[in-house]
């Protein structure tokens, strides 16, 4: 009978369940808040990463500098403001060329930044150098087309220039083409 007994008592028990520990869930719990900050914390850094990708580029602008009429073959300094986005802010910076025509008649300006170390250069601003961009910082100087003459490693950048309806606009900032 005893067997019987114990057959009848087998049955009569619930189906038996896996049951998770408590060092299963606290395992669990710990980990998903943890990979929860370790998201919160990561997707940003990810999100800077890729948003200058995303966005979308637009043509260069131009800035309207001064009127064709104005400009000879002496270089002229000309101050302009630009709009510039730095990240999420917008400002206007104040910008200067030396902008002048060459023997063709060709309009061209030059970057006032000088190229050993980031000062401001002049024309004509040292006696000792008549005709010169001269680099007040350290001694650079450089002829009217921006030929490194003394100390800069390099000649001075020079302005995209574009000519339309008796105004010279100036672009972007590149490399001096004019001098080798």
């Amino acid at each position: 009978m005893s067997s019987e007994h114990d057959q009848h008592e087998a049955s009569m028990k619930p189906p038996s369940r896996l049951e998770m520990s408590r060092r299963q869930f606290l395992t669990y719990t710990l980990g998903g808040a943890t990979a929860y900050m370790a998201a919160g914390a990561i997707l940003p850094m990810v999100r800077f990463a890729v948003d200058p990708i995303l966005q979308h580029k637009g043509e260069g602008t131009s800035v309207k500098v001064a009127e064709i009429s104005k400009i000879t073959n002496e270089p002229q300094e000309f101050t302009f403001e630009l709009k510039q986005q730095d990240g999420w802010y917008l400002s206007n910076a104040s910008l200067v060329a030396w902008i002048r025509k060459d023997e063709q008649g060709k309009i061209y300006a030059l970057s006032p930044i000088c190229k050993h170390l980031g000062c401001t250069v002049g024309w004509n601003s040292d006696k000792n150098y008549p005709n010169e961009y001269h680099c007040p910082c350290h001694g650079a100087h450089y002829d009217k087309e921006g030929k490194n003459l003394a100390v800069a490693p390099k000649p001075l950048d020079e302005y995209v220039v574009k000519e339309e309806q008796g105004w010279v606009y100036l672009g972007e900032i590149v490399p001096n083409t004019r001098v080798k």
